[in-house]
């Protein structure tokens, strides 16, 4: 296989790994350029893959640092820019494990992390590294990866309340709260969501959008609800879609992406809604084909 061809097979792996440590497509496709360039110049690369891990790693931690400079001065909420999932563009998500890695719940959660530990989380769980690759990746010690990875599991179960659905549940999920939301049903939406549900959004500070978190059962349902009364609703195709590795809501205004939503399942019902209409982040999705 020639070179150009090894690296494109290795493409959306890459994109992916990138993708998950940084929360933001078009970052990751800029560090995959330039982990391009860079194996464009390189010569005799004995194991490309293994390579090619440790180059975009190492760009992502990178960027990472100061990209937590920037969420720090960030109007409002800072949610992960989201992404259609429907053609592979992420690499596979044969797995729950896969999918689960991509959902915006979890990487929201993942900003709690350190630049280290948010790689040890992601080449772990979402790609199977063993400590002993994942440090020669990060240039540590095994006991040093192991060191990173607990913490990592500790910070994001803190703040995580696992519950296992299937695709098919999720787009059940999805297309209840379509219909509810359409029709304005507060009391529809109030049977969906859990007492202690959660709603962010982020608008950037560049369109409206709720700047702080939303909470409880009967103050989402009603701020939900009150979403068809938007003068523009008569213009809003609402489509479900699949998004970072689960069906969601994908809002097109005039032909134009304006918004996702993105529904976490919990045991007791929906746990969090994350709404993203900040049109910076929504550039990269609506030129994905699957758009």
């Amino acid at each position: 296989m020639d070179p150009l061809a090894r690296f494109e097979a290795n493409r959306p792996r890459l994109l992916g790994l990138a993708y998950r440590l940084l929360g933001e497509a078009s970052e990751a496709e800029d560090v995959v350029q330039e982990a391009y360039l860079r194996w464009d110049a390189g010569d005799g690369i004995e194991v490309p893959e293994a390579w090619l891990t440790k180059v975009v790693t190492n760009l992502c931690l990178t960027r990472l640092t100061s990209a937590r400079a920037r969420r720090e001065v960030y109007t409002g909420p800072w949610l992960p820019e989201p992404v259609f999932t429907g053609g592979g563009e992420l690499g596979p998500l044969e797995t729950a494990e896969q999918r689960d890695s991509l959902s915006m719940g979890l990487l929201f959660l993942l900003e709690r992390l350190t630049p280290p530990e948010r790689a040890a989380f992601v080449l772990r769980e979402a790609f199977g590294h063993s400590h002993r690759e994942i440090g020669e990746i990060l240039d540590l010690g095994e006991s040093h990866v192991r060191q990173l990875y607990r913490r990592a599991r500790q910070h994001v179960g803190d703040g995580r309340r696992r519950f296992t659905a299937t695709t098919e549940q999720r787009r059940a999920i999805v297309e209840r709260f379509l219909d509810a939301t359409v029709k304005g049903d507060v009391a529809a939406l109030e049977r969906m969501f859990a007492d202690e549900v959660v709603s962010w959004a982020d608008g950037g500070g560049k369109v409206t959008a709720a700047r702080r978190p939303i909470l409880g059962r009967d103050h989402v349902a009603r701020y939900v609800a009150g979403l068809h009364r938007d003068p523009r609703a008569g213009d809003i195709e609402l489509s479900v879609r699949s998004i970072n590795g689960a069906p969601g809501l994908a809002l097109h205004l005039r032909g134009e992406l304006f918004g996702v939503v993105l529904l976490e399942p919990g045991a007791d019902g929906v746990i969090a809604l994350h709404t993203v209409v900040n049109p910076d982040k929504l550039a990269y999705a609506a030129a994905q084909k699957s758009a």
